[in-house]
């Protein structure tokens, strides 16, 4: 049944879209139709128009503030039709959230026409950046078509959205494509319903498009073809700098030692992994393992950098792209300028059968973001802040509107999950379990994002980082107001984490005093666990284990070893893992030989730390510090005794980067293959010593059969307590938070044990477990609150 139409709706049609005329005797009734969800920017409106003049309806459909509305007379059971076939038959990059139908009255048109977009509060998302499509990849190498090696080559299907869209509705009015009218070919296409291109917004070619341009150095062109002297750079290990979708990337030849250690001292990024690229998952065969699931996301339109298993040989292939570690960080094109330095390479060939090869150009691909902050987005800016570290800057001048680094996934056993979730991920919402008022949360210090909800939805927005600087702290603020005005939401709480000094957290409280709302702030554990639950849309009461670096407690001390029982903004600490000295304060959780100490000093060997530790100045001192008490604040950080195991059997003494010592143990446990757990003894709150593990890996000469012991012992221990708790409390479901669930050992075998046992384990899939989605379960907190 159709429902009939309000005054309202009669009152909102558009201008110049009805047609007075030719009554029939078979346009009988008339709806008005809302479809919302991520429907605009993905060809949602000439999939309307196609598949109303398929039914032979009129009418109208626009892109509006709320998403896209639809005005169709006919039939009864064609309209119905339409209806249906609108939610089953949408566009591959549409997600339709709601279809709803109402009665119109009949106006007479005579055909079915897009018209112009409507004003309003918005209430739709964009759509994210995508891949270049199929259809796209074979126009770019067809010698014979006009859009030949275009370096912007895009459609309804693929291309930028995000990165490109200063305010909704998504019009190229609105986007960074304005400053480039149409051709009259491209306006033809723009123009015709049966083309592809019809009414993509981001459309263009080399006549009226953005232009691309190489420069040297010194900021001077450089002649020729651009991609061909680009590629010419590389192969002779050159640093280039690459303009993208969300921001610039350092580039060179993954290949070339020197040039990779060049890079590396240029960015000062002294071991950290870097990520690389090939232009097909065949070519990545010989360095890494890429099973259907890895193969999936790499071809996927997100094109994330996807984490793969090394075989034996990758580290001397690629030396210096990820040392030591088990993983390495594979991506396929996503640009049309990515895939025209690979067609290059393979000397222009025609068409895409080339792809089904592997080919031998690897590229290191790389953030341009020096001293960690925010990627490099300007031209301008690109010359100013890589000098010294680019020798060649390949840029065009289409704008970014929005920076946005590259996502990073792994595949798992449950499926994907996010490691930074950031371009072609942001800004897609996450659907909550129940609708509440608009909140506002500015998440934590390391891997920030932020959350702003409307409705049902939660919006995550694109990694920030580490706010340890200016530059991150003003993309931060950048951020939040970009995300309030392209959603037009205003908060009517704001959330924060408990930690007084974080940069979000000031922040959170200079916004709330500007709008005049509360604030709410959130413990660090708490928010890790209602992340997972937000996503999962669990109500009830569960179990949470939340497992990182640190976080300030609510008695002021530094957590990160938690077991919570957590229901809605109510989050009850049960236990943690046992507390370990921190020497020197948070200088001990960037050198894991001081937490080896810390636990020599435990287990009554404190002696030995000035022997064992005397090339590392102060070795002595931090054993006098131990002894006395001094500056050796507690903490039941998870991360903390990874440290510890690491320091102790000498994997690391001090780190480069965060996490590198249990990233570097992980590697080692990988290797080396599964090992039995140790038997340790139970402590009072059901928590394990974990001293004896640590006394029995001290002395151990095989660190990896003692990484993987370290792994095997911690997660049975681990999940032993849960079920234990879990019976205790009479609770059946248990969720798992926390930068250390991004170890694949540990995540794996506290599933497995849980499951086994009869309980329910939840990860972080869509977000990820650490820092990065910490936002969200402040938001979800925040709505329990207020």
């Amino acid at each position: 049944m159709i429902p009939p139409e309000s005054a309202a709706a009669r009152r909102s049609s558009p201008e110049g879209a009805t047609r007075s005329g030719r009554p029939g005797a078979a346009r009988t009734a008339a709806v008005r139709i809302r479809v919302t969800g991520v429907v605009q920017g993905v060809g949602f409106r000439p999939f309307v128009w196609r598949l109303a003049r398929e039914l032979a309806l009129a009418g109208w459909v626009r892109n509006d503030a709320a998403g896209v509305e639809i005005v169709a007379e006919g039939p009864a059971a064609e309209l119905e039709r339409l209806a249906e076939r609108l939610r089953r038959e949408a566009p591959p990059l549409a997600r339709v959230d709601a279809v709803e139908v109402s009665g119109a009255h009949p106006a007479g048109h005579r055909d079915f026409v897009i018209a112009e977009s409507g004003a309003g509060r918005v209430a739709t998302a964009i759509g994210h950046d995508t891949g270049v499509c199929a259809e796209c990849l074979a126009e770019l190498f067809d010698p014979a078509g006009r859009r030949w090696r275009h370096a912007f080559i895009t459609c309804t299907h693929c291309g930028p959205r995000y990165t490109v869209t200063r305010r909704l509705p998504y019009d190229r009015p609105q986007t960074s494509l304005a400053p480039f009218p149409l051709c009259p070919d491209c306006e033809r296409e723009y123009a015709q319903p049966a083309d592809r291109r019809f009414h993509a917004e981001t459309t263009c070619c080399p006549r009226c498009g953005p232009r691309l341009e190489l420069l040297d150095a010194q900021g001077r062109p450089i002649e020729g073809d651009a991609i061909a002297a680009t590629l010419t750079l590389l192969q002779g290990g050159a640093i280039v700098a690459i303009k993208g979708l969300g921001g610039f990337h350092l580039v060179c030849d993954a290949r070339d030692a020197a040039a990779v250690a060049r890079l590396r001292e240029r960015k000062a990024r002294e071991e950290k992994p870097f990520a690389i690229m090939a232009a097909n998952a065949a070519s990545l065969d010989a360095l890494a393992e890429a099973g259907a699931a890895e193969r999936d996301k790499l071809e996927s339109r997100e094109r994330p950098i996807v984490l793969l298993r090394k075989r034996a040989g990758a580290d001397a292939a690629l030396p210096g792209i990820a040392p030591g570690l088990a993983w390495l960080g594979a991506m396929l094109p996503d640009t049309p300028v990515q895939w025209l330095l690979f067609h290059e390479a393979a000397g222009r060939p025609q068409g895409t059968g080339w792809l089904a090869s592997p080919q031998p150009l690897l590229l290191v691909m790389t953030s341009a973001n020096p001293g960690g902050e925010p990627l490099v987005i300007d031209n301008a800016e690109a010359r100013r802040r890589l000098a010294g570290i680019a020798d060649a800057f390949l840029m065009h001048d289409r704008d970014i509107v929005v920076r946005c680094d590259d996502s990073v996934v792994r595949a798992s056993a449950t499926g994907l999950q996010a490691i930074r979730r950031a371009r072609a991920y942001t800004p897609r919402a996450i659907r909550l379990a129940r609708a509440a008022a608009p909140v506002l949360a500015l998440g934590g210090w390391y891997k920030n994002t932020i959350c702003v909800t409307r409705g049902d939805e939660a919006f995550v927005s694109q990694h920030v980082g580490d706010l340890d600087n200016a530059a991150t702290c003003g993309f931060l603020e950048e951020t939040v107001a970009h995300l309030l005005h392209i959603l037009d939401v205003e908060p009517t709480v704001i959330a924060h984490d408990l930690h007084p000094d974080f940069h979000s957290t000031r922040l959170a409280a200079r916004l709330a005093a500007e709008r005049g709302v509360p604030l709410v702030g959130v413990q660090h554990h708490h928010a890790h666990i209602a992340a997972v639950l937000a996503e999962h849309g669990v109500e009830e009461p569960a179990l949470g284990l939340a497992l990182d670096g640190v976080g300030l407690g609510r008695d002021g001390a530094a957590w990160g070893g938690e077991l919570l029982r957590v229901a809605g903004a109510n989050g009850r600490r049960l236990g943690h893992l046992p507390t370990l000295p921190l020497p020197g304060g948070d200088r001990a959780a960037r050198e894991p030989w001081r937490m080896a100490a810390a636990a020599l000093h435990l287990l009554g060997r404190g002696s030995e730390i000035a022997a064992r530790y005397a090339d590392q100045p102060g070795a002595a001192t931090v054993a006098q510090m131990l002894a006395q008490r001094i500056n050796c604040p507690e903490t039941s950080s998870a991360g903390r005794w990874f440290d510890a195991a690491a320091g102790l059997l000498g994997v690391r003494r001090t780190m480069a980067f965060e996490g590198q010592a249990a990233m570097l143990l992980e590697g080692l446990a990988e290797a080396h293959g599964a090992a039995p757990p140790l038997p340790l003894p139970r402590g009072a709150d059901g928590a394990s010593d974990l001293l004896p593990l640590l006394a029995a890996l001290a002395d151990e000469r095989d660190a990896g059969l003692a990484a993987a012991q370290f792994h095997a012992t911690l997660a049975t221990l681990l999940v032993e307590w849960m079920i234990e708790t879990a019976r205790r409390e009479k609770i059946h479901t248990v969720a798992l938070g926390g930068g250390c669930l991004l170890n694949r050992i540990l995540a794996a075998r506290l599933r497995e044990g849980l499951q086994a046992a009869g309980l329910t384990a939840l990860e972080a899939r869509e977000l990820p477990p650490n820092d990065g989605g910490l936002a969200l379960g402040q938001a979800w907190i925040a709505q329990r609150s207020i």
